[in-house]
């Protein structure tokens, strides 16, 4: 980004956290940049919502993700470019670490392959801006609002790690649904020393009361996490927690998971949930499995084991592991067949096979269940899935 103040965008953007757009465009104007937007796409991801920017005379509109460029950009993670009389207009992903969260748009009178590269680079520079800034200004989470939350999935959406994880190792990607209202479904990774860890956690009932048991089972989980737990400490102590600090019989249902991301060796626990699938060669070819624990909150009060099984598998280079709460196979219209683990099976499959992106692949599947269910879920669905690259060019 040569010429371009980055150093000022940041100084500013200190003094100035809810003013990201106008800092943009600021430091575009060495591109002869005009007519900048910055998009956020909003909890669905169905529609790019535009932030305010002082100089715009007449706000910009919302963009949707299907069907126009901006949603293109964003859907494909790559730049779009669109010739016009005085130039370009070109539209680039907004990008938050790994995570794509929005689309910044501007017009540029010399569409060279070195500005263009720049407009990329500004892409990640909003990203970065909005990212840092966020805990500071509820302006970035109120635009990507095109309705009100619930207090249950305002609490959810805030326990959120980053949406996306790309690195070239692996890959993490996950989403929620009924976005707005999402009340006990959640879920938490972290990749520390050369270790992915992921856990899914998919609390009983609905509303506030599910929202306070998945903050204390995600609080548990990043706790026992940080102090370098074994995964079966982790797990005994979800129980313990759940069951110590909640009314009784409150239970959540999860897998706690690490992948060694040098050798692809997957470890796993089970706490009475939906088994996930494992993927190669674009195909689901079957559920992992698990001996199950009672779900977290049970295990004093059912009479089981407690004691968790730790399951191992070894995976393959490009292999992806589908984690998934039952309100994705639950799905149903009224009077109709539940969505079901085969029909989930088919469609990752089929989506997979396209050689689509992890997170695509998610938001594809999630848009199916919802068109099946009519677009309203009796109950939350969350998935997550990770794929494995095999090991880096340094540690072959």
């Amino acid at each position: 980004m040569t010429g371009l103040d980055l150093g000022g965008a940041l100084r500013e953007a200190r003094a100035a956290p809810d003013s990201i757009p106008d800092i943009v465009l600021r430091v575009a104007v060495p591109l002869g940049a005009t007519d900048v937007v910055v998009y956020l796409v909003d909890f669905a991801q169905t529609m790019l919502e535009p932030l305010p920017v002082a100089t715009h005379s007449t706000p910009p509109g919302q963009e949707p993700v299907v069907g126009s460029m901006a949603g293109r950009a964003f859907a494909d993670g790559a730049i779009v470019v669109a010739d016009r009389s005085d130039g370009a207009r070109v539209w680039v992903p907004i990008i938050e670490g790994s995570d794509r969260t929005g689309v910044l748009a501007l017009t540029i009178s010399e569409p060279t392959d070195a500005n263009l590269n720049a407009c990329e680079e500004l892409g990640l520079l909003a990203g970065y801006l909005i990212a840092t800034q966020a805990r500071t200004t509820d302006l970035y989470s109120r635009r990507r609002r095109r309705r009100a939350l619930s207090l249950a999935a305002s609490m959810q959406w805030d326990l959120l790690p980053p949406l996306v994880l790309k690195t070239p190792s692996v890959t993490v990607a996950g989403m929620l649904e009924p976005a707005y209202e999402v009340g006990g479904d959640c879920f938490d990774y972290s990749l520390d020393d050369r270790v992915l860890s992921v856990g899914i956690m998919d609390a009983m009932g609905h509303g506030v009361g599910s929202a306070l048991i998945s903050a204390l089972a995600v609080g548990s989980y990043r706790h026992d996490r940080r102090e370098r737990r074994s995964l079966e400490h982790m797990h005994t102590n979800l129980d313990e927690v759940i069951t110590q600090h909640c009314r009784p019989y409150t239970f959540a249902t999860g897998q706690l998971a690490r992948i060694d991301i040098d050798s692809g060796t997957l470890t796993w626990t089970n706490a009475g949930h939906p088994l996930p699938l494992l993927i190669r060669g674009g195909r689901v070819i079957r559920e992992l499995e698990c001996r199950p624990t009672p779900p977290w909150g049970l295990g004093s009060v059912v009479d089981h084991d407690p004691t968790p099984t730790v399951a191992v598998e070894s995976l393959e280079p490009r292999d992806s592991l589908l984690f998934y709460t039952d309100g994705v196979i639950d799905a149903h219209k009224p009077g109709g067949d539940l969505f079901g683990v085969e029909r989930l099976a088919d469609l990752v499959g089929r989506h997979a096979s396209d050689q689509r992106e992890p997170e695509e692949i998610i938001r594809q599947v999630v848009g199916t269940i919802l068109d099946y269910k009519a677009d309203q879920l009796v109950d939350d669905a969350t998935l997550v899935l990770v794929r494995w690259n095999g090991p880096t060019q340094s540690q072959v």
